[in-house]
C-alpha cells in the first residue's frame, strides 16, 4: 500500500515540477509513514512541508496543490490536509488487504527490495584472536554481524562478510610458545608453567599433534629454555603481586624459544596452534550459521609489504615523524589525545600500523561502504583509525564502526565467569549445545549492539510466552497445525477461495493484523539501514503476539466456509511473514513444536 501511495505522490510532484511550482532539480527527502492515531487517517506525508521553501509557498498552500494533482485511486476514501501541512490519506475499509496479494505473489521474497542497488558493502565481524575457542562474548558479535549482513543483502546490497585473522603479533607468539612448553612437558620436562601462558587443555591437544607429526625432533633442554629469563610474578594469599614480572617472563621465554628452535622449528608450533584453533573457529561459526566470503590474514600485510607501503604514504602526506628512534603518526592533528607509534624503535610495526594497512586494503577493493563490528573495548580506537584513513586522503565517512557490548551469562541465578588465558570459559559451542542455535541467535540480537546483555539460560530454554523466540516460533507452528487439522477434517482450502472471502475479515483486530503484515518491508529496510536487527526481532514479537491474541478469540476453522477461508488466508500470510523474518535472523521456523 505504501508503494502505491508513494507513486501517487510522485505523480503529483512531477506535475507541479512540470508547472514550475517546484524546481525540477529539487531532491525529494520527504517521508510517508503510518499515522499513530487512526482519526488522522492511515498514512501521512510531509511532502508539502519539506518542499515548501523550494516552492516559495506556505506548506498548507503547497499541500492543497499536491492534493489537487493526486490521481484518483479507488483504494483511497479521502485525503485531508492537517496541522502545518501534512497530507493525510484515509483508505477504504478493504484497502489494507491488498498486501496479502503481495505476500502470496512474492512469498520468501516478500520484504526484500533493491534499495541498495547492488552497492558493495563489506561487513567485518568477530575477528577474534585465534588463540582459543570462541566464547559467548564472541557469539554476540557473530550473531549480530551475520544478521546485519543478511539485512543489508535483503534490501539489495552486495555484501561481503569478512573475518580478520589476527595471526601476527605478541598474542600469537605467546600461543606458539605455550604450545612449545606443553610439548616439552609431554616429553618429560618438569617446570612451572608461566602464569601468562595459555593454560587450557586444548594447548596439550595441539602439542600432541606436533608429537604425532614430529616426535621429539624439536625437544630442547629445559634449562636453556629458561636461561636468563626474568622471574615470573609471585602473588601472596590475597592475590597481590609481591615479586616478579609475568610480562617480562613470557617475553623471555618467547625469545629463547625462537632462538633455540630457529625459524623452521618455531613455525611448526605456530602453524600447529594457528591451524588447529582457526579450524575450530571456522567449524564453530559454520555450526552457528555464520559464514564468510573472506578470511583475511593480518600476517600477509607484513609479508607483502603493505605495512611499509602505508607508512610511506603517510610519510609522503606529512603525517609521520621520528622520535626516540620510533615512527609516530600525527593523530593529534585529527583530534586524538596523543600521537600514536606505528613503527617501534626496534623496527617492528605496531598493531595500529597493521590496522591502517588493512583499512587501506579495504578501500582499494572499491567498496561503497565498510562496516566494522568491534567489541566495546575498542571505543577509543575508532577516532585514530578514521584519522589515519583521512590522512591517507580517503573518505572516512565510508567507514561505519559498530560496537558490541559485553555479555553476562547467567545459569541458575549465578553469573558465569570467563577467562580465555586460564582456559576457564564458556564456549560458544557449549552455549549452542545448551540452548540451541535458535535461542542463541535470537537473544544475541534482541537489544541494541551497544547495550549490555544479560543472557539468562533458563529463560532461553523455557517454553513460555516469556521466551520470545519460543513464542514467535510457536505462532508459526500453530498455523501449520491449523492446516493439518483442516486436512484431518477432510476440508479443503485454496488461496483463491480465501481472497474471495476477504469481506469476512471485518474486525478492527484483523485490520490491525493486516497493517502489521504490511509494515514488514519497511521494518526490514529500517533495521538494515540503522544496523539494528532488534527492530526486526521486536516486530516479530509484536506480530506473534497479535496473531496469538486474534487466534485465541477467533475460531479459524469456523463452521462457516466463507469465514473459515478468510481466516485461513490471513493465517497463511502471517505464517509467511514470520518465516521470512526468522530467516533473516538466522532462526528456524518450525512446523511442529
Amino acid at each position: 500500500m505504501k508503494s502505491q501511495l508513494q507513486a501517487l505522490l510522485n505523480t503529483a510532484l512531477q506535475q507541479l515540477q512540470a508547472q514550475d511550482v517546484i524546481p525540477v532539480d529539487w531532491v525529494n527527502k520527504s517521508t510517508l509513514e503510518r499515522t499513530r492515531d487512526n482519526t488522522h487517517g492511515d498514512w501521512a506525508s510531509n511532502l508539502a512541508m519539506v518542499a515548501a521553501k523550494a516552492a516559495g509557498l506556505k506548506p498548507r498552500d503547497l499541500a492543497q496543490k499536491l492534493v489537487d494533482a493526486l490521481p484518483n485511486n479507488a483504494l483511497i476514501s479521502k485525503v485531508e490536509i492537517a496541522g502545518p501541512g501534512f497530507i493525510n490519506f484515509y483508505l477504504q475499509a478493504q484497502a489494507e488487504f491488498v498486501v496479502l496479494d503481495d505476500i502470496f505473489a512474492q512469498q520468501a521474497q516478500f520484504g526484500r527490495s533493491q534499495y541498495g542497488q547492488r552497492q558493495k558493502v563489506q561487513v567485518e565481524f568477530v575477528s577474534a584472536n585465534p588463540t582459543s575457542s570462541l566464547h559467548v562474548g564472541h557469539g554476540r558479535g557473530a550473531a549480530y554481524g551475520m544478521t546485519v549482513a543478511s539485512l543489508l543483502e535483503a534490501i539489495g546490497y552486495q555484501v561481503e562478510r569478512e573475518y580478520y585473522v589476527n595471526d601476527a603479533g605478541r598474542q600469537m607468539a605467546i600461543l606458539a610458545t605455550s604450545t612449545f612448553l606443553r610439548y616439552l612437558q609431554l616429553n618429560g620436562a618438569a617446570f612451572k608453567f608461566p602464569s601468562n601462558g595459555y593454560k587450557g587443555d586444548y594447548i596439550f591437544d595441539i602439542a600432541k599433534t606436533v608429537i604425532a607429526a614430529h616426535g621429539t625432533q624439536w625437544q630442547q633442554d629445559i634449562n636453556a629454555v629458561f636461561a636468563d629469563v626474568p622471574a615470573d610474578e609471585v602473588k601472596n594469599d590475597a592475590g597481590e603481586v609481591i615479586s616478579g614480572d609475568k610480562e617480562a617472563h613470557i617475553d623471555g621465554l618467547i625469545d629463547n624459544s625462537r632462538r633455540l628452535l630457529g625459524a623452521e622449528g618455531y613455525n611448526v608450533f605456530f602453524r600447529a596452534a594457528l591451524d588447529s584453533i582457526l579450524d575450530d573457529i571456522k567449524d564453530d561459526l559454520a555450526g552457528f550459521g555464520v559464514t564468510y566470503e573472506q578470511w583475511f590474514s593480518e600476517k600477509t600485510l607484513a609479508d607483502d609489504g603493505s605495512i611499509d607501503k602505508v607508512v610511506k604514504r603517510l610519510q609522503d602526506n606529512g603525517f609521520i615523524y621520528e622520535k626516540g628512534g620510533a615512527l609516530w603518526f600525527k593523530s593529534t592533528d585529527f583530534g586524538d589525545e596523543k600521537d600514536r607509534v606505528v613503527v617501534r624503535d626496534n623496527g617492528q610495526a605496531t598493531y595500529f600500523a597493521s590496522d591502517i594497512a588493512y583499512h587501506l586494503n579495504k578501500y582499494e577493493r572499491g567498496l561503497d561502504k565498510i562496516v566494522n563490528i568491534w567489541g566495546a573495548d575498542h571505543h577509543g580506537y575508532i577516532a585514530r583509525v578514521k584519522a589515519a584513513i583521512t590522512a591517507l586522503g580517503l573518505d572516512a565517512n565510508k567507514l561505519a564502526v559498530l560496537l558490541v557490548q559485553f555479555v553476562t551469562l547467567w545459569r541458575g541465578g549465578e553469573q558465569v565467569q570467563m577467562s580465555s588465558r586460564s582456559g576457564q570459559f564458556i564456549t560458544l559451542r557449549e552455549l549452542r549445545e545448551e540452548v540451541g542455535n535458535d535461542a542463541a541467535r535470537f537473544y544475541y540480537i534482541t537489544r541494541k549492539s551497544e547495550q549490555h546483555i544479560d543472557f539468562d539460560l533458563d529463560l532461553a530454554k523455557s517454553q513460555s510466552k516469556d521466551n520470545p523466540v519460543y513464542y514467535i516460533q510457536y505462532a508459526h507452528a500453530r498455523i501449520c497445525r491449523v492446516f493439518e487439522k483442516l486436512a484431518e477434517k477432510g476440508l479443503s482450502f485454496t488461496q483463491a477461495e480465501g481472497k474471495a472471502a476477504l469481506g469476512a475479515l471485518n474486525t478492527e483486530v484483523e485490520r490491525e493484523l493486516v497493517k502489521k503484515l504490511a509494515s514488514y518491508p519497511d521494518t526490514v529496510q529500517q533495521a538494515a539501514l540503522a544496523y539494528e536487527p532488534h527492530q526486526l526481532s521486536n516486530y516479530l514479537k509484536d506480530l506473534a503476539s497479535q496473531f496469538h491474541g486474534w487466534y485465541n478469540d477467533h475460531m479459524v476453522l469456523h463452521d462457516d466456509t466463507h469465514t473459515r477461508n478468510a481466516r485461513l488466508l490471513l493465517s497463511l500470510a502471517v505464517k509467511q511473514v514470520l518465516a521470512n523474518g526468522l530467516g533473516l535472523l538466522g532462526v528456524t521456523a518450525p512446523n511442529k513444536m
